[in-house]
């Protein structure tokens, strides 16, 4: 039976515990941005949860006869599927209609470096969604602070949610594959993210570059 790790008890430990994992924190430049594009972050920010949930209903279906995928990510789509209509919410409090964006670069560039074989696709699949979902909790530590009351509050409520999900997907890679192997793919993803986040870019997106 699949052991979850232990219960983080503060928000700074998850803060703590992710900005270690991830290696590089928000450029200060992303977050001055976002703050004066909040239409555009929440706009985003929904397609995010929506991505996210349908990524999870994407391995249920997949992975019927694997019940450590079933039973997380079960969970994990009810609650990404509450943050998006949480984000609608303030979008309409906001008079915020929702748009067609383009999808960043982000997401398909990590998926780009999946490999294609059956089992080692799974793994990578969970490492790549538990380094955005690293990412996703990290940008809402960086961010809660600079926006407006209501909204600051709502993403930093954010934190354990997101926290658990990152350690549920890399739990569950660490469960189907070597302690080398794990690293060895961490650090390849991990260094493809790190130039993603640092490196400047055309769109401003919830997981995007340094503003160009």
């Amino acid at each position: 039976m699949l052991t979850r790790p232990s219960k983080v008890t503060s928000i700074e430990s998850i803060i703590d515990e992710i900005r270690g994992f991830l290696m590089i924190q928000t450029p200060a430049a992303w977050v001055q941005h976002a703050v004066c594009n909040i239409e555009v972050l929440l706009i985003d920010h929904a397609n995010c949860e929506y991505k996210a949930a349908s990524s999870a209903m994407s391995l249920i279906g997949k992975y019927r006869d694997m019940p450590a995928i079933q039973q997380l990510m079960t969970r994990l789509v009810r609650e990404e599927m509450l943050h998006y209509e949480q984000v609608l919410t303030f979008m309409n409090k906001l008079g915020i209609k929702y748009r067609v964006l383009t999808a960043s670069r982000y997401a398909k560039r990590l998926r780009n470096a999946v490999r294609s074989s059956e089992h080692q696709r799974l793994v990578d699949l969970l490492l790549v969604n538990a380094i955005v979902e690293a990412r996703s909790c990290e940008r809402f530590a960086s961010l809660w602070p600079h926006l407006p009351e209501a909204l600051g509050r709502y993403y930093k409520s954010l934190l354990r949610a997101e926290g658990r999900h990152y350690q549920d997907y890399l739990t569950l890679a660490k469960s189907m594959a070597e302690v080398v192997e794990i690293k060895e793919r961490l650090d390849l993803f991990l260094k493809i993210e790190n130039q993603l986040i640092e490196t400047p870019d055309q769109e401003f997106r919830f997981h995007s570059g340094v503003p160009s």
